[in-house]
């Protein structure tokens, strides 16, 4: 990845948990903040190869499909393949096992978009979406 932005936060579940959450994508419009529709597009053995997402929350408003790759229950990578707004976005959950229970996750994101935009204002967007994502994982964990 590119220059990026990360955050990480600690849920209380096993990282198998989490990630069967990550790769739900049709209940993202549940929890994940912004997500208007999240469709799996193919998949492979249950897990989501391409993902078509529309997404409304300022300043992006965008019809995007991500590619994504799973390394079981330890991390899951993706990449943009195509958009209208977006021009590049690589993503990354990585989960680590922390032996009680619960279970680091950290969240890296890296994107462009066709509206050019300040590098800091960028990456103050890149954290608001990964803070906000983060909180919106953990609450939707912690409450099934």
């Amino acid at each position: 990845m590119a220059e990026q932005t990360s955050s990480s936060i600690v849920v209380d579940a096993p990282s198998a948990e989490v990630m069967e959450v990550i790769g739900d994508f049709p209940a993202y419009p549940l929890w994940a903040k912004g997500v208007k529709r999240a469709e799996v597009r193919s998949e492979t053995d249950g897990w989501a190869d391409e993902v078509f997402f529309v997404l409304d929350v300022a300043p992006i408003k965008d019809e995007y499909t991500l590619a994504y790759e799973w390394d079981g229950y330890d991390e899951v990578t993706w990449s943009l393949v195509e958009g209208k707004v977006l021009t590049s976005m690589d993503g990354a959950y990585t989960l680590r096992d922390l032996g009680n229970g619960s279970t680091e996750v950290t969240y890296r994101l890296a994107l462009d978009l066709s509206i050019p935009l300040i590098g800091m204002i960028k990456r103050k967007g890149e954290k608001m979406i990964i803070d906000t994502a983060l909180k919106g994982l953990k609450k939707r964990v912690e409450s099934r």
